[in-house]
Order: structure tokens, then sequence, then C-alpha cells
């Protein structure tokens, strides 16, 4: 399996990076938290950590943390704008369950 991004959420990363000048992709990862269990964690990639596994989808490269990776292995990352907000948004196949409010999911 692998991990996906929209062409939205493809674009945005690239356009981050070229407009901060350093970084070698997107970081996907989750941390425990929240009313069902986990949250997602997305920041820019500056390094690649030797555990790293990475994926490339539409020229962009995703680093994942090996205790993430069972948890967002197949998810398929999009970047949406609703107004005046913007957010990515992960359409993952192992959550089973997500809190009321949208903040956390469980698998």
């Amino acid at each position: 399996m692998s991990i996906h991004l929209t062409a939205s959420a493809a674009e945005r990363v690239k356009t981050f990076i070229a407009s901060r000048g350093k970084g070698l992709g997107l970081r996907l990862g989750v941390r425990k938290t929240g009313c069902s269990g986990f949250a997602y964690v997305v920041n820019y990639a500056d390094e690649a950590q030797p555990d790293d596994r990475v994926f490339e989808d539409r020229g962009v490269k995703v680093f994942v943390d090996p205790e993430s990776l069972p948890l967002v292995e197949g998810t398929t990352v999009d970047f949406v704008r609703q107004g005046l907000n913007e957010a990515f948004r992960f359409s993952n196949p192992n959550v089973r369950g997500e809190c009321g409010c949208g903040e956390s999911f469980s698998v």
C-alpha cells in the first residue's frame, strides 16, 4: 500500500515548499489524543529520518514514521478550501470511527 495525494494536496505542498525555500516533502503521522484515540500530525519534512518510509505521489515525497505507518497506510491526503478556511483532509481506510468534532479517529 502507499500514501496518495490529490492534485490539490500535491500542489499545496509544492507551493509551500517553494515559498519557504526548503523542504523535502510532507511528513504525515499520528499522535494519541482526543476522544477517539488518534489525531493526524502534518508537517513539512526538512530531513528524512533513518527509519522513515517514503512514498512519492504526483512529484511529492511523503515521509511516515514506522509507528504511524499501520494507522495511515492507504490514506489519501486532500487539501480543501472552504471560504477563509483551508486544511488537509484525510480519507483513511483504516478508520473505524471519528469523534463528533472531527479532530480524532479510532482504528
